[in-house]
């Protein structure tokens, strides 16, 4: 079963002037993934490149940002895999130290930045830690879409509530159309108690959807 780390872990290496500065942390959607790393730029202007690499399902993704094509996104990914992660996301920010490191340089700097910060997760024997990060079971989620009269939004939304649902957006039209995000165990259990309490006035236009 595919896990995912418990909390970010850091690393920074120098090669040849050139500094490397790592960080592998949960992340549940390319999404997010981008965000952060736009984030990242606002936080080391400076740097010349922010490469990184998402394994999250069908939105996984591997970003050489401007390095030569496969010497950091892929290599990143790669690290990933071997770990057996999921909803994971790696970061490099580079500091340019004057000094090319070529093609393969480059694939040995990204590669170990990742694997170092792995190697340095917190409560781990140090001498295990990059077998044993610290990692937690990744609970699937189902992505929900209901259509409701008006007169059952406020009924709806208790439900979501009541259950510890993430409520993602609501759209008033002729019908109140809420979508919301919950585990994938409960999507059914949810669904039946919705029916159930709207006496057949609840639509569901899309099926259950799997996420992580």
């Amino acid at each position: 079963m595919s896990q995912t780390l418990a909390a970010p872990v850091h690393s920074e290496i120098i090669i040849k002037k050139s500094r490397f500065i790592g960080c592998v942390q949960p992340m549940p959607d390319r999404a997010s993934a981008q965000a952060h790393v736009d984030a990242l730029w606002k936080q080391h202007p400076g740097a010349a490149h922010i490469c990184w690499a998402l394994l999250a399902g069908g939105q996984s993704a591997a970003v050489d940002d401007g390095e030569p094509g496969g010497t950091a996104g892929r290599p990143m990914l790669d690290v990933l895999r071997h770990q057996d992660l999921e909803g994971v996301l790696a970061t490099v920010v580079r500091y340019f130290g004057g000094v090319k490191l070529g093609a393969g340089g480059l694939v040995r700097a990204y590669t170990d930045c990742v694997a170092q910060a792995l190697l340095h997760a917190p409560k781990v024997q140090l001498a295990q830690a990059l077998l044993h990060a610290p990692k937690v079971q990744l609970q699937r989620m189902a992505t929900l879409q209901c259509l409701v009269p008006y007169a059952l939004e406020g009924l709806l939304r208790r439900e979501i509530e009541a259950a510890g649902a993430e409520l993602l957006g609501v759209q008033h039209g002729s019908l109140v159309t809420l979508q919301l995000r919950l585990p994938q165990t409960q999507a059914s259990a949810f669904v039946q108690r919705i029916n159930d309490l709207g006496q057949g006035r609840v639509g569901w236009p899309d099926q259950l959807t799997g996420g992580s």
